[in-house]
């Protein structure tokens, strides 16, 4: 895609993005951390990486599957290093529980644009 058409696309896969991955991290994140954290890290890590995930990356791999494995190893690795330093303390810092819920909300929102580029919604869903 032209880098004019991923800025088109960044609000909206954006806001799929959280919606899916919100509600799996306010579920599933440990009891330790407050409703109003948990909606945080649902908007904030999702800030954090989408973008490089769909303008950057997406520049640099000609191949879709190849850019789709460094995409979808870059966001919950980098996801789960913001958790832990955002989020660690002396006492108790993230848990497995924390990580492996981060994973899962990035496999279920790669999942639903999975989905949607094969339906070709909103006609941004060309070649990634």
């Amino acid at each position: 895609m032209h880098p004019s058409e991923l800025w088109r696309f960044l609000p909206i896969g954006y806001l799929l993005t959280i919606a899916v991955e919100t509600p799996i991290l306010v579920v599933g994140l440990s009891p330790r951390h407050s409703i109003r954290r948990r909606l945080f890290a649902g908007i904030w890590l999702t800030a954090c990486t989408y973008p490089i995930v769909i303008l950057v990356l997406s520049q640099f791999f000609a191949e879709r599957s190849t850019y789709l494995a460094v995409a979808e190893l870059f966001a919950p690795l980098a996801e789960c290093a913001l958790f832990w330093f955002a989020f660690r303390s002396p006492n108790s810092g993230p848990t497995s529980r924390d990580f492996g819920v981060i994973v899962i909300a990035n496999l279920a929102s790669f999942g639903a644009g999975e989905l949607f580029n094969a339906w070709h919604w909103f006609g941004l869903f060309g070649r990634y």
